[in-house]
């Protein structure tokens, strides 16, 4: 069923980003996913998050594969630039399209299926280039769209909907994230807005690939009991690692956390923003640490949410290539295709 376009109708009393525009002005087309479903949940965050970071929608590509979270870039933004790839190829179509053109800002939207199974390794790739890119997994345990089987992130011992359970063990892209040495990591469910909009607002200004894993219940196919990616069960055993807060650059704002204590801090558009000291023994940027702690609590059942890891000293798929600052699309063709003699001399390097 095609998506149904919403009215344009906006009312005056909506808050205006510094760029002029409404939530509105940030949202896509009607859902035509289950009413229910965490996916829209992961939609209004990604609306909320890119409206409160002003991004100009001309400025943003979203790029998916194929499945139902890869249907959410057209819930969002569209005004912006959008790629639907075959099925697990996002990650390719993102990197040609950061190579010629680096100065958008690139999202992509994946599931557990699109990204843990066919596009394993388009994923592992892209991590390891470092493409800066926010990639955001709409995982559920499931292939929805084919009714309900399970996905590569199933649990062991998670039961279907027809009560058989799951006996292969599941792809972690979290811990598969920490190996491959991705430089942001982070997990949340679709269910906590709060969390979610800094965590995904921080992504888009992380240097390099922003991994964030998003556990969104599938309410026709894995919303029951005994699912280990049903609402009930991800609300009973999330734990949040951090208290995800994002603050944009801006002059500087001084105050004093205690160790697990709270403190109000006034920001500079007015709004007043609680901090929470974390445990001092969490260091998301210890790899190894942050790797024991997620197998640890792993073993006591627990999901842990937040921003896992971050490391923005990693250079990105342009630094690592040496291409110029701007995108190669403002380049004269003359210098993108400088002729047969400068190939011809380009081979004789290799005779």
């Amino acid at each position: 069923m095609p998506s149904i376009s919403k009215p344009t109708v906006i009312h005056p009393s909506l808050r205006r980003n510094e760029l002029g525009l409404t939530v509105r002005d940030y949202e896509g087309s009607m859902s035509t996913l289950c009413a229910g479903c965490g996916h829209d949940s992961i939609t209004a965050a990604l609306v909320r998050a890119i409206w409160e970071s002003a991004l100009p929608p001309h400025m943003i590509a979203k790029v998916s594969g194929i499945g139902c979270s890869s249907k959410t870039p057209a819930y969002f933004v569209s005004g912006a630039h959008g790629f639907n790839a075959a099925h697990g190829r996002m990650p390719p179509i993102a990197t040609g399209a950061n190579a010629a053109n680096r100065e958008l800002t690139y999202i992509g939207i994946s599931g557990d299926g699109d990204s843990l199974s066919i596009g394993l390794g388009h994923l592992c790739h892209a991590i390891r280039r470092n493409l800066k890119m926010v990639y955001v997994i709409e995982n559920n345990g499931v292939y929805g769209l084919t009714k309900g089987q399970f996905s590569a992130s199933a649990d062991v011992g998670s039961k279907s909907k027809r009560k058989e359970p799951n006996r292969m063990a599941p792809i972690d892209p979290v811990a598969l994230g920490l190996s491959l040495g991705a430089t942001f990591i982070a997990r949340s469910f679709s269910g906590d807005k709060e969390q979610l909009v800094p965590i995904l607002k921080a992504a888009m200004t992380h240097r390099g690939f922003a991994l964030v894993d998003v556990l969104s219940p599938c309410v026709t196919f894995n919303d029951h009991e005994g699912s280990t990616k049903s609402y009930m069960h991800v609300r009973n055993q999330a734990r949040a690692a951090t208290e995800t807060d994002f603050i944009p650059e801006a002059s500087e704002i001084l105050a004093t956390i205690g160790q697990n204590g709270a403190v109000n801090v006034t920001m500079h558009d007015g709004s007043m923003v609680s901090f929470k000291g974390v445990p001092p023994d969490y260091d998301p940027t210890d790899r190894e640490k942050v790797f024991s702690f997620l197998q640890e609590r792993q073993s006591k059942g627990e999901i842990v949410t937040g921003i896992l890891y971050i490391d923005e000293t990693v250079p990105d798929l342009h630094e690592l290539s040496g291409t110029p600052n701007f995108a190669l699309t403002k380049l004269p063709y003359e210098k993108l295709c400088p002729g047969a003699a400068a190939l011809e001399e380009l081979q004789e390097e290799y005779r």
